[in-house]
């Protein structure tokens, strides 16, 4: 595989979950977008022997890295309803189960903003990205024992948080 397939290959693999990402960071999905671009450009630089075998891991990491920069940078954010979430359903569902799934999803992403920084993005790499926790070791430096109890305790507080309806 040429190093151009190699970033081909990357960037359709991975460029919309790691865009999804950044905008949970910097809750703004152009500033997210250009984060990802940087993360790519980055990956062009790179040496493809020293990344390919971690390369969901070093993307991941490279983006979260850049993501706080941009943060640190502007200390601004902005109102998470503003980010557009990818769609997660499927084709079989009527427009009104969709709006509904839609919502319920919004309402959710909602009360994940009131979780901490950590419980939040360990969730979100967990559940939405799949990420494993040796992954999303490697990508915020939290050792795996804590990584499991920011989860555990984040889905605790979001289950009590979770109204009954949802």
């Amino acid at each position: 595989m040429t190093r151009e397939q190699f970033i081909e290959h990357a960037m359709s693999d991975f460029e919309s979950s790691l865009i999804g990402y950044a905008a949970t960071i910097l809750n703004d999905s152009d500033r997210a977008r250009d984060v990802v671009q940087d993360t790519f450009i980055r990956l062009c630089q790179q040496d493809v022997a020293k990344v390919q075998d971690n390369l969901k891991s070093w993307l991941f990491t490279v983006c979260r890295n850049r993501a706080l920069d941009v943060l640190r940078k502007d200390k601004r954010t902005q109102p998470l309803e503003e980010i557009r979430w990818k769609k997660i359903a499927g084709p079989d569902l009527q427009p009104d189960e969709q709006t509904d799934l839609e919502e319920r999803l919004s309402r959710v992403m909602k009360l994940l903003d009131r979780l901490s920084d950590n419980q939040r993005e360990v969730i979100l790499l967990k559940f939405q990205q799949g990420l494993s926790y040796q992954e999303i070791q490697k990508i915020t430096g939290l050792k795996s024992g804590n990584i499991g109890f920011l989860i555990h305790t984040g889905l605790k507080r979001l289950r009590d948080l979770i109204p009954t309806d949802l």
